[in-house]
């Protein structure tokens, strides 16, 4: 056996055994590896921590998101609340989430980061305590075995350079005897030099022999001083093993969501609200607050009145030279080229007035909620879904077939050619000065103190248009109110 021992040199290593001199640096390294080790579990969790808060970040994202998409769409009653209950399942579960990621930083992050300043101490002059004691322990051990190695090495060199020599010192001999032309002086002192080549093999062969003795009395020694600080490393590494093993635990808990009470309960939880979706309850809903079951201000005979004759004037601005008024239209005839989706009355020329009630009773819509049309477009805007909002809708319309708003094939028959791509260019909250109670179906009502937004700025008679907080669009007296500072 041999080894690249520091105080051997010369000693050619024979084979990879730990018992070989210097084979022990595997052991000792294995401390700088369990150094490093910690680092990288650290790095592992940590990057498992940073996903972790990213999920919960873009869970949060994703269900505020579809919350307002799904509260301004089409969709109502409980089936509503059914797919609401989904972003809140995503809610709840980001929470969730980012506790995991509290967990894995703030208990076992910090756990191993302290278990490892503990374990390993750096030394002034670089590399640690716990390496370099390894070191000397396993020099300390080997330095008597690997001495009597080295004396082993050098008697076998020269037991086998005596060897080489007698056998050299015999070949001659042999040869001199077939040579006629040595003398006989010559030939006894090859003879000689064959005597003492065979007395210096016996010679080495026995120091040979004898260091070799030497070596195998100082091995059982040599194998229990090994034993011993090899031992010590073993120890050192099954704390650091079971200590991982104990991490890892805790870490697989922190990240097994379904042993979390909290967790099984947002499933059951998501689970209930969508049994509780009932068609027929949102069929009923909609019959009494979109359909036949809504109250209707159906025509009466209406005296004049001075008031008449104020709202009257008030309009003139938005009436066509020669054409007639029909009120509560959100859509103007075919000589206006840029509609005002906020309009109150519609102007067409006197000749067209029969068309348009062929195609379509702009009566119809008016009087079923006591709201005007007006009204129910803005609420259609806010009520519109993620994927109609980018729809883009024509600003002209006719009754030929090609440009006819009404053959769209929408399913949800949402698309209306009265609706506008762009809002209003302006929008500023004000607050009520005094009561006013609306005269009219266009106008507002609301106490003093409430806030509102302003739409449009005051015409020529007074009047702005606004925006109550429950969606409701109307008129109202530009001096009942004053901007919100």
């Amino acid at each position: 056996m041999s080894g690249s021992y520091d105080d051997s040199v010369g000693v050619e290593v024979s084979s990879d055994s730990f018992w070989e001199v210097g084979n022990y640096k595997r052991t000792v390294k294995r401390i700088d590896d369990g150094h490093r080790l910690c680092n990288d579990l650290m790095n592992c969790i940590h990057e498992r921590a940073r996903i972790e808060k990213v999920y919960a970040q873009q869970l949060t994202e994703w269900a505020k998101r579809w919350k307002q998409l799904v509260e301004k769409g089409p969709q109502y009653g409980t089936v509503e609340r059914a797919w609401c209950a989904f972003m809140s399942e995503a809610e709840k579960v980001s929470e969730l989430h980012l506790e995991v990621k509290g967990s894995l930083m703030n208990e076992d992050f910090e756990k191993i980061k302290n278990w490892q300043k503990e374990a390993f101490h750096k030394q002034m002059m670089g590399g640690f305590k716990e390496t370099k004691e390894a070191e000397d322990g396993f020099r300390k051990a080997q330095k008597p075995w690997a001495k009597k190695l080295k004396e082993v090495e050098a008697a076998k060199k020269a037991y086998h350079a005596a060897c080489k020599e007698e056998k050299l010192a015999i070949s001659r001999e042999t040869n001199s005897k077939a040579d006629p032309a040595l003398n006989p002086e010559q030939l006894k002192k090859l003879q000689d030099k064959v005597e003492r080549s065979k007395q210096d093999v016996l010679k080495t062969k026995e120091k040979y022999e004898k260091s070799l003795k030497e070596l195998d009395n100082a091995t059982p020694q040599y194998m229990e001083n090994m034993e011993q600080v090899f031992e010590q490393c073993q120890q050192f590494e099954e704390k650091r093993l079971r200590f991982f093993r104990e991490v890892l635990l805790e870490v697989q808990k922190h990240l097994d969501l379904s042993n979390v009470a909290s967790y099984k309960n947002i499933y059951r939880e998501l689970e209930q609200n969508i049994k509780t979706a009932d068609a027929v309850e949102d069929l009923r809903w909609f019959r009494a607050n979109q359909g036949p079951g809504m109250s209707m201000n159906w025509p009466q005979f209406e005296e004049w009145s001075a008031d008449l004759n104020r709202t009257l004037s008030r309009r003139e601005k938005k009436k066509a030279s020669d054409g007639v008024t029909l009120t509560g239209i959100n859509q103007t005839g075919d000589q206006v080229s840029q509609p005002n989706k906020h309009s109150s009355s519609l102007s067409v020329q006197s000749n067209t007035v029969q068309s348009v009630q062929s195609s379509y009773n702009p009566f119809e819509d008016e009087e079923d909620t006591g709201s005007t049309v007006s009204e129910k477009e803005d609420n259609k805007i806010k009520n519109v879904s993620s994927y109609e909002k980018n729809q883009s809708y024509p600003t002209d319309w006719s009754d030929e077939e090609s440009n006819n708003p009404f053959s769209s094939t929408d399913a949800n028959g949402d698309t209306n050619p009265f609706d506008e791509d762009s809002s209003p260019a302006m929008e500023v909250r004000v607050r009520a000065l005094y009561d006013y109670e609306g005269q009219e179906q266009d106008e507002l009502s609301f106490k003093a103190g409430d806030e509102l937004t302003k739409m449009e700025n005051e015409d020529e008679q007074g009047w702005c248009k606004g925006r109550l907080d429950n969606g409701q669009v109307g008129l109202y007296p530009a001096n009942y109110v004053e901007p919100i500072q």
